[in-house]
């Protein structure tokens, strides 16, 4: 079923573009592509750029519709699974080069940028870890995990400098991460899906793929106006699950995350944020957030399996940012709005092929923006030129999530850790 657009501050400030017709009549292409996503985009421009050009993505809603459009817009480096849960499982030369494919793609990223003139509001100050609690060993942890082990540095930012950029009394230290920008997510994936339409990618919204088989050789996929035949079919749908490939689908849990924008601030956005800098903290759901170009907040966090409503998502989330900045607890909430995330149980993409011309690419949990853009250039190395660099992901397969019991496992594993950050909370007094 149709869904409508979510009424978000990105959809609310997107870049016009014509839209992308339908699937119309019967079509052949060399590679399909399902899913409008920056998965599905990032493999389009990655075939694009090579110069295979007979490729074919194909929509359910419109471009960016789903966690693409909707996220907290953080470009920096790594995944859902840590780096030391990521070091102790495949050892540090596999890891390493694993977390160097996120490095290579915020560059990547920033580059595209620039080359396709996408107009983003592309902010490239870094983001800041900040630290909830009163000990700082996680954070100094963590700096010299990654200087040791992945050859990254994260600048240290005591208490008072730190209150200097984030006028919170909430945090206590925090690092830096330079490597990293924020941006406008919505108009990134609109601007992807321009640079590959203008490299003869043929793009269709509206176009719901209902049906996918084999036809002798090649997969034949249908739509409400259309069927398309192609030689190998890539499905990136994420969190929005297309109901093609049961296994595919059963490999991840949709888990929902929420965001808000506020109103123009003002003077009251410098009174609480000296950076451009984006910032989320140390919690394991924690908050994240970042200063618009219009001085509005855009505020996030939690995680459910509830796709909540826009008020209930404006209440929850109004809460959490009065605890950091209790000056903007009566600012008006403009946008509220939520957006599935597709995670899988070991907390990695899944990125694939089931050897016959079916590939896939999901669970990017909640670290799209990088891992993406890697998953994508990978997938677009294999299918055009036979790389196998793919099979850096094998260890993380389509383990299946057992629904519903691992999405009841998923909200009983959150409120856990909820409720542990909030005694910790409650014992530092």
């Amino acid at each position: 079923m149709k869904q409508a657009p979510v009424p978000s501050y990105y959809r609310s400030t997107a870049t016009p573009y014509a839209a992308h017709v339908p699937l119309q009549g019967r079509q052949e292409t060399r590679i399909a592509i399902v899913g409008g996503g920056y998965a599905g985009l990032n493999t389009a421009l990655g075939l694009a750029e090579r110069g295979v050009r007979d490729v074919v993505l194909l929509e359910r809603e419109q471009i960016g519709f789903g966690a693409s459009g909707r996220n907290g817009g953080f470009v920096f480096a790594g995944y859902s699974l840590g780096e030391q849960a990521l070091l102790d499982q495949l050892g540090a030369a596999r890891a390493r080069a694993l977390f160097g494919l996120t490095t290579a793609a915020v560059q990547r990223i920033r580059e595209r940028i620039a080359r396709y003139a996408i107009a983003c509001d592309a902010v490239d100050e870094g983001v800041i870890w900040a630290n909830w609690f009163r000990d700082p060993a996680v954070l100094r942890r963590r700096q010299q995990l990654l200087a040791e082990h992945y050859g990254v540095h994260w600048d240290w930012l005591p208490q008072e400098e730190l209150r200097e950029r984030v006028r919170s009394r909430r945090y206590h230290d925090a690092l830096f991460e330079r490597n990293a920008l924020h941006l406008h997510p919505l108009n990134y994936a609109i601007g992807l899906a321009a640079a590959a339409s203008a490299q003869g990618v043929r793009i269709h919204e509206d176009s719901d793929v209902w049906r996918l088989r084999r036809e002798g050789a090649r997969w034949l996929l249908g739509t409400p106006h259309g069927e398309l035949v192609a030689e190998q079919v890539v499905l990136a749908c994420g969190g929005y699950l297309a109901g093609l490939q049961k296994t595919i689908d059963r490999a991840v849990l949709p888990i929902a995350t929420y965001a808000m924008a506020t109103e123009p601030l003002g003077d009251r956005l410098a009174e609480c944020l000296a950076t451009r800098a984006a910032v989320y903290d140390t919690r394991f759901a924690f908050d994240y957030y970042r200063p618009l170009p219009d001085t509005r907040l855009l505020w996030g966090g939690r995680i459910s399996i509830r796709n909540r409503s826009p008020q209930a998502v404006q209440r929850l989330l109004r809460h959490d940012l009065s605890r950091v900045f209790p000056a903007l607890k009566d600012a008006k909430i403009d946008y509220a709005w939520s957006g599935l995330m597709s995670y899988a149980r070991h907390q990695m993409p899944q990125l694939g092929s089931a050897g016959d011309g079916l590939w896939w690419a999901q669970a990017f949990g909640g670290h799209g923006l990088a891992p993406t853009c890697a998953a994508g250039e990978l997938l677009a190395a294999a299918i055009a030129e036979g790389d196998q660099g793919w099979r850096q992901f094998a260890d993380y397969g389509l383990a299946s999530v057992r629904k519903p019991f691992g999405l009841l496992a998923a909200q009983c594993s959150y409120w856990w850790q909820q409720a542990r950050d909030g005694f910790k909370t409650r014992l530092e007094g």
